[in-house]
């Protein structure tokens, strides 16, 4: 299920040279396959989720499975703000055969240990939502049995429904209900997205979540000590960004838009708090559909916020 990296996605407009402060993003990306030799130590590497099968069997609208590829596009021409340190490579994709979600959720997983093993920080292109448990199934294989790992998820929704099959609405119940070390906190959760009963699981299942209505109205202080003692709790944090929870008049391009979704800066505001943790292990965006944006303004948003993230992490 492993395809390598794709050289004409990293390419773009070139305004000099020689001269960094001048670079875009795809000037200094590294590609490699996935056995190829290390040639740096530390770093982020993109790795992308080719699925919507978790989506079609939720009965979403399905097309997320061409966001990895459209990610890197939006994100290569990006100004290189980074310092000159931060090392960027990309290894390419993880495809979902036919209906084989569960087996390339398992790929995922390995692929992420891997990075994980070699001292890289996964940046994860979805895919569905259910990219973020390939996510989680890298983060528990790298770390001990018994550390605990907290799951932030910035979502409209609590996606933990009860299916006889997984899908991009299982991930979070699938977790806590076979990992007794994993807490999950949600941020942006919509009162008219989630049933009575979705909220009543979440509470059964001790999921601690803010209202979207509720994230900014105290200028972010009661959202942000939240924040604080859920990353306390837990000795490792992964991060999962499902566009859905943004206000769908900047994010049109997803599954199950949001009329009063969050609002982008809003986003960026919590990612940019949220990368800061010292024990975030990795970031996923999901839910990002090129046969469903206008005017790319989906997509392009995403590549931003992945730059915050990167700009961001652990400082």
């Amino acid at each position: 299920m492993y395809k390598e990296p794709e050289e004409h996605y990293w390419s773009g407009r070139i305004d000099d040279d020689i001269n960094r402060d001048a670079f875009r993003l795809h000037q200094v990306i590294l590609k490699r396959s996935q056995n190829e030799p290390i040639d740096f130590e530390s770093g982020f590497t993109f790795i992308g989720f080719e699925s919507d099968e978790g989506v079609r069997r939720n009965k979403g609208r399905i097309g997320a499975r061409k966001a990895p590829n459209a990610l890197r596009k939006a994100t290569a021409s990006l100004p290189l703000q980074f310092h000159e340190e931060v090392k960027i490579e990309d290894v390419g994709n993880i495809a979902c055969e036919g209906n084989q979600l569960e087996a390339a959720q398992a790929e995922l997983g390995n692929a992420i240990q891997m990075l994980y093993q070699k001292g890289r920080t996964p940046i994860i292109f979805g895919g569905g939502h259910e990219t973020l448990y390939g996510h989680y199934l890298g983060a528990r294989k790298h770390v001990s049995h018994g550390s605990s790992i907290g799951i932030i998820n910035i979502d409209a929704h609590f996606d933990m429904r009860s299916e006889e099959k997984p899908t991009s609405g299982t991930m979070f119940k699938q977790i806590l209900e076979q990992d007794k070390h994993a807490g999950y906190l949600c941020i942006g959760i919509q009162e008219f997205g989630n049933t009575k009963e979705l909220f009543k699981t979440a509470d059964d299942y001790n999921c601690e979540y803010i209202l979207e209505e509720d994230v900014t109205t105290d200028n972010y202080k009661n959202t942000f000590q939240q924040i604080d003692l859920f990353t306390k709790k837990y000795d490792h944090i992964i991060v999962t960004l499902c566009t859905d929870s943004i206000i769908a008049s900047a994010a049109p391009g997803v599954s199950a838009p949001s009329p009063f979704g969050l609002e982008p800066k809003v986003v960026r505001h919590l990612l940019r708090y949220i990368a800061a943790k010292n024990n975030v292990l990795s970031f996923d965006i999901s839910e990002v559909n090129p046969d469903l944006d206008m005017d790319g303004r989906t997509v392009k948003l995403g590549a931003y916020l992945v730059a915050e993230v990167i700009n961001h992490f652990h400082k």
